[in-house]
């Protein structure tokens, strides 16, 4: 079981930036597997925001293209998310999430079966 754990969320203005950090426990989930970051706003669902595959292809939700870019690193073992020109609309809790053989990056929850316990994102305008 792959154990995964973010940091990295606080508080922005609108307009700034912010990098979120996964830490992945398994290193050929990172290497080979789909990675994942959702957010959660108050009172919403569940939504994918970006996700990388192990050829380094990635997806990206339509909100957050040209602003957010997901990345990852092995020496690190870490998967991150760059976040930049911030939106009000970006609060939320942000998990990362993996899942070890798949075929392409999805956005789909049902598609990862591992998860993070979350970091709070905050973005006032």
């Amino acid at each position: 079981q792959v154990h995964l754990v973010e940091s990295g969320g606080g508080s922005a203005q609108a307009g700034g930036s912010l990098r979120l950090s996964c830490s992945v426990s398994i290193y050929r989930v990172l290497s080979d597997g789909c990675l994942g970051w959702f957010r959660q706003a108050p009172g919403k669902g569940r939504e994918g925001v970006a996700a990388m595959d192990g050829s380094s292809r990635t997806t990206y939700a339509d909100s957050v293209k040209g602003r957010f870019t997901i990345s990852r690193t092995y020496a690190m073992s870490t998967l991150y998310l760059k976040m930049t020109n911030l939106e009000p609309e970006d609060t939320g809790m942000y998990f990362c999430a993996a899942v070890a053989d798949c075929s392409t990056p999805s956005l789909l929850m049902a598609d990862y079966p591992s998860w993070g316990q979350g970091t709070q994102v905050t973005v006032s305008s």
